[in-house]
């Protein structure tokens, strides 16, 4: 199943966010990675740069490599509404990203990693594709067998998270999804126009 392995900090640095969760390596150094470090000055960026850096942000964010974001964004195209909007959407239905949101993992690619080792269920059916796409009033729940599992439980401990567009059973292990979000209910600070414009080139 491909999935990006490489360092995280360094792509956190690129882009001057931490995009994958707490990380303390990107809090003691958060400036671009490179030999000069934060000395080098960098020029004014091409406008395509710009645009390139901001899909690779999305990417890197929702864990997806570049077929499989091209193809969300061919469907988001043939959707009525605003493309941009409708990727995000997209990105925020897959089951892993729901499975992060709930607080059952605390990061997207922990959330991954229970998806498709089989521990999530998705309308008390088994479900182990990440990319699954959720429909609202669709039921996310940890299999009976992996509740008692102690990352599922410190992640659920630790999470403090609270979406509009999403409930949680505690005594269950179990939430719904109960609508797509909104645009301003996603808190991911991505400037979808710009991946837009990308494509659209």
């Amino acid at each position: 199943m491909a999935r990006y392995t490489g360092p995280k900090s360094k792509i956190a640095r690129k882009f001057g966010e931490a995009i994958f969760g707490d990380d303390k390596s990107f809090e003691k150094k958060n400036y671009p990675p490179g030999q000069h470090g934060n000395n080098r000055r960098r020029g004014k960026k091409s406008e395509y740069s710009v645009q390139l850096m901001e899909k690779q942000k999305a990417k890197y964010t929702y864990g997806i490599l570049e077929k499989q974001f091209r193809n969300l964004f061919a469907s988001a195209k043939r959707k009525e509404g605003v493309t941009g909007e409708i990727l995000l959407q997209l990105c925020e239905c897959r089951l892993d990203n729901v499975v992060f949101r709930m607080g059952i993992a605390p990061t997207r690619s922990g959330a991954r990693q229970l998806v498709s080792h089989r521990h999530i269920t998705v309308n008390g059916e088994l479900v182990n594709i990440p990319s699954y796409s959720l429909k609202p009033g669709d039921v996310v729940g940890v299999r009976e067998k992996s509740k008692s599992l102690q990352s599922i439980q410190d992640s659920l401990a630790a999470n403090s998270a609270v979406y509009e567009w999403l409930t949680w059973n505690n005594d269950k292990k179990e939430g719904t999804f109960v609508s797509v979000p909104e645009r301003m209910q996603i808190p991911e600070n991505i400037k979808e126009q710009l991946i837009v414009e990308l494509y659209s080139k």
